[in-house]
């Protein structure tokens, strides 16, 4: 247990740090969530729509410093190539 005022504030601090960054985190996620079961559904205008916010979103977490910005061009890089991917296999269905 922290004995010293700067110590207990330090506690504080992290505490909210920690909740806020979760939060933002959970957004996140549940973004992927909603990309990919737009990919899932086949719906590419839709997915288009749904990868903009998801990189929207990883941009503006990094922003803030709760993800590395390397770590949000990655996913957001991963992201694309799924997208790209699914789309040329389900042209390659078709043709």
């Amino acid at each position: 247990m922290a004995h010293s005022l700067s110590a207990k504030k330090r506690i504080r601090q992290s505490l909210k740090r920690r909740a806020r960054n979760r939060s933002r985190k959970e957004l996140v996620k549940d973004q992927v969530k909603s990309f990919q079961s737009a990919i899932a559904g086949g719906d590419w205008a839709k997915a288009e729509a749904e990868l903009s916010k998801t990189a929207q979103k990883l941009d503006r977490t990094a922003a803030k410093g709760t993800i590395h910005k390397n770590t949000a061009a990655r996913r957001r890089s991963r992201l694309a190539k799924r997208l790209n991917a699914a789309k040329a296999a389900a042209s390659a269905k078709t043709a």
